[in-house]
């Protein structure tokens, strides 16, 4: 299984994975507008990873053959202010 993995033109650190490139057919309509003009990141072939590095496999697999995409948001932002309070606390 291979998916195509597109970067978002409007979104920073967000990416949509498809089966076929240039293949939008099954995203909705909705999520392409906010998504922006999508900018072929890269072609991976899934079978044989263990792993991706922000993805769960097993989830980005699953929604190919479900919907037909996978959206892979941004982590949240780290709140450095806590961080900061619960490693003041320990001390």
């Amino acid at each position: 299984m291979f998916c195509v993995i597109y970067r978002s033109s409007k979104r920073d650190q967000t990416y949509l994975y498809v089966e076929k490139k240039d293949d939008f057919s099954r995203v909705p309509e909705e999520l392409l507008r906010g998504f922006g003009q999508p900018q072929l990141a890269m072609i991976l072939p899934l079978d044989g990873r263990k792993k991706l590095v922000n993805a769960d496999l097993d989830k980005v697999k699953q929604a190919l053959v479900d919907q037909g995409y996978y959206l892979q948001l941004p982590p949240p932002p780290e709140n450095l202010l806590k961080q900061h309070l619960s490693v003041a606390a320990k001390k």
